[in-house]
């Protein structure tokens, strides 16, 4: 059951990959700092190769933080909720004991500000449990592998979480990239359902985002497609 709510190259990761490298390698010899320097050289690396501005990265974070507080306070022990935010686009996924408090967890979540669109996936019935949880990271991280591995798609586009078997594809990509990667994630065995929650950019903003990756000051035009 999922509902939606409206409010108002690969060289540049292998770089990034091998300063990371570099730093869990030469931190015991040079410390703290050097670790603490090299680190947030990592960060900024990565954050260079996101296709979302380095702002709407900052405000997704913020977006994270307060939709995980906003339903930890609240609701506690009583569901198993995960927000998964992507340029302002905020995915629920997990379990509710009734549709009551499916609609309290979306209504909670919908008060945190800047939130460009909410998607509620979150499905009625028991918690899931631990060793359902562990599979699902298991999924993640092959479907994460997957794309690592195709040679036609740029993987650090994507945002990937899985859910009971169902895995959410997050991104800003182009309907061909989209496809692409649910065609790929669909392979993976174990996966069940695979969900494209994506906001889609035309083949010429991939061009441009290609040739001049975002800085922080531009944003590609932005079509939402849950």
């Amino acid at each position: 059951m999922r509902s939606s709510l409206r409010l108002n190259h690969r060289p540049a990761l292998r770089s990034a990959m091998a300063l990371g490298l570099c730093a869990a390698l030469t931190a015991p010899l040079l410390g703290g700092c050097f670790f603490g320097a090299a680190a947030a050289i990592t960060a900024g690396s990565m954050a260079a190769v996101d296709r979302r501005t380095v702002g709407i990265q900052v405000e997704d974070r913020s977006i994270q933080l307060k939709a995980d507080s906003a339903i930890s306070q609240r609701f506690g022990e009583n569901v198993h909720v995960n927000a998964t935010v992507y340029n302002r686009q905020v995915l629920l996924t997990g379990e509710a004991p009734d549709e009551a408090t499916r609609s309290a967890v979306e209504a909670a979540v919908a008060n945190v500000q800047n939130i460009r669109l909410l998607v509620n996936d979150i499905q009625i019935g028991p918690k899931s449990t631990f060793s359902s949880r562990s599979n699902d990271a298991v999924l993640t991280t092959k479907v994460k592998a997957s794309l690592f591995d195709a040679q036609d798609l740029f993987a650090n586009a994507f945002k990937i979480t899985t859910e009971a078997g169902a895995v959410y594809i997050m991104g800003l990509v182009t309907e061909r990239e989209a496809n692409r990667a649910a065609q790929i994630a669909s392979g993976v065995s174990g996966v069940n359902r695979v969900v494209k929650v994506v906001d889609t950019i035309t083949e010429q903003d991939l061009t441009r985002l290609t040739a001049t990756p975002n800085n922080g000051s531009n944003q590609a035009p932005i079509n939402s497609r849950p």
